[in-house]
């Protein structure tokens, strides 16, 4: 089949249930394949010593047909020069097959070359930056735990045994969770690596965690609530850090949502938490009761003074902002983990600063926080702990916290549950307000329905 190629033409070829081809009328050997599918593919034909060459071009519409037709004419040229003899004569298949393997062996040789340091920003930039939204994480674990140690060494000569040590040097140290999560990430860069033929083998093979993976169950009881709530305007932390550390409690949304907060997200009572900053990539509209607003009115009041803005002036930007003025940006969601857990073992000096010990060797601490070992995150459990206990279906509580509907409720609940999460928020602040000032408060239970 020939016909004069133009693009009424193609976008008018028959789509049949076997693939065929079309040639250019007065082209010799440009054509066209159509596939079943519907796709159309650009392609030269030509023979060389009697052997017959196809040489793909391209895809169309995402190649033009001007394009293909001036690449088909330039490769045309290559073969008629190979065909006289010329030394300018190039077999067009044969060339690129040539480059192709060219091209690997110099990625092969690369590859022998890479250090760590460069796999690690390859890994973010390719990967964790494009498919994760926790990509920040991994990169800060990643060059914490691993450039640090690993960063000049090629990534080819990283083994199993460097593995297990650098996994089990994190567990010495007492972070036992912390070396599940850096195998997790260590193993998904080695992986890619191996992906995208960076690396021929990955050194995680046959490497398990070294602590078990225990499930996070950790709540707060009213006596630790209220003596955290009181030992925080006292401990090392910044007021920023305290209020957004108190919101966590009060909104029982994530650690993380909280420390990205922006005016632009507020609207009365309403905070609204866009799809690309939420965990799970749901929107989420969040109730604010009056205690919320106060300790975001307050943190505004603060945000001005530091800056040196009029008091009078509406305030525009994130609530919770970088410390570095120049830094158009929220604070790092790590800054409260990190608070937390410094505040829980301060360490303790003499009288010139220097470090104390005690009779073990180990540096002497005090907890400033005056509670057990716990997280951000454990704040948002022990507010929806406690929702629980005053009722509140297990529904309106995965509204709150903005968890995914699962099963066919997934599909068919759209219930926004807005009214149920107001009701919910505002008993839990009734609650949370008599367990820190320790007056009963008008705290109404719900009573739950019984079960059909």
């Amino acid at each position: 089949m020939k016909k004069v190629f133009d693009d009424p033409t193609i976008r008018n070829m028959e789509i049949k249930a076997k693939s065929y081809d079309c040639m250019a009328d007065k082209e010799p050997g440009f054509g066209i394949r159509v596939h079943p599918t519907g796709t159309l593919t650009f392609f030269y034909q030509y023979k060389i010593d009697g052997q017959r060459r196809f040489m793909t071009l391209g895809n169309y519409p995402k190649m033009k047909l001007k394009e293909a037709r001036e690449l088909y004419h330039a490769e045309q040229s290559k073969v008629k020069a190979l065909r006289r003899g010329s030394a300018d004569g190039v077999d067009p298949v044969l060339d690129k097959k040539r480059k192709q393997e060219q091209r690997i062996a110099e990625e092969a040789a690369r590859s022998q070359l890479l250090s760590v340091s460069e796999l690690v920003s390859e890994y973010v930039d390719r990967h964790a930056k494009k498919f994760k939204r926790s990509w920040r994480e991994d990169e800060r674990l990643l060059n914490k735990e691993v450039v640090a140690k690993w960063g000049k060494r090629k990534a080819a000569d990283v083994t199993k045994r460097d593995v297990t040590l650098l996994l089990e040097g994190i567990v010495d140290r007492g972070a036992p969770a912390m070396s599940n999560q850096v195998l997790k990430i260590v193993r998904k860069m080695f992986n890619f690596a191996v992906e995208r033929d960076i690396l021929k083998h990955t050194p995680c093979t046959g490497v398990k965690a070294l602590a078990p993976n225990t499930r996070r169950e950790r709540t707060l009881s009213e006596g630790e609530i209220r003596t955290l709530w009181g030992s925080m305007q006292s401990a090392g932390i910044s007021d920023g850090i305290e209020r957004a550390l108190k919101l966590v409690l009060v909104t029982a949304q994530r650690p993380g949502e909280v420390a990205g907060m922006h005016t632009s997200e507020i609207d009365g009572h309403w905070w609204t938490i866009p799809a690309e900053r939420a965990k799970n990539g749901k929107k989420q509209r969040v109730y604010l009761t009056n205690t919320a607003l106060e300790l975001i009115e307050s943190q505004i009041e603060s945000v001005k003074l530091s800056r040196e803005l009029p008091s009078e002036e509406k305030y525009t930007g994130y609530i919770f902002p970088c410390p570095h003025k120049k830094k158009k940006q929220a604070m790092d969601s790590h800054a409260l983990p990190v608070a937390v857990r410094r505040n829980i073992a301060w360490p303790l000096t003499d009288a010139d600063g220097n470090p104390l010990y005690k009779k073990d060797g180990k540096p002497a601490t005090e907890n400033k926080l005056k509670v057990e070992k716990f997280t951000p995150h454990d704040l948002r459990r022990t507010a929806a702990t406690f929702m629980g206990g005053m009722g509140f279906m297990d529904e309106i509580i995965d509204a709150v916290l903005n968890h995914v509907k699962q099963g066919i409720i997934r599909t068919y609940n759209r219930h926004g549950y807005d009214k149920e999460k107001q009701q919910a928020l505002e008993a839990w602040e009734r609650k949370l307000l008599s367990i820190i000032t320790g007056a009963e408060g008008k705290v109404i239970p719900i009573q739950r329905k019984s079960a059909a």
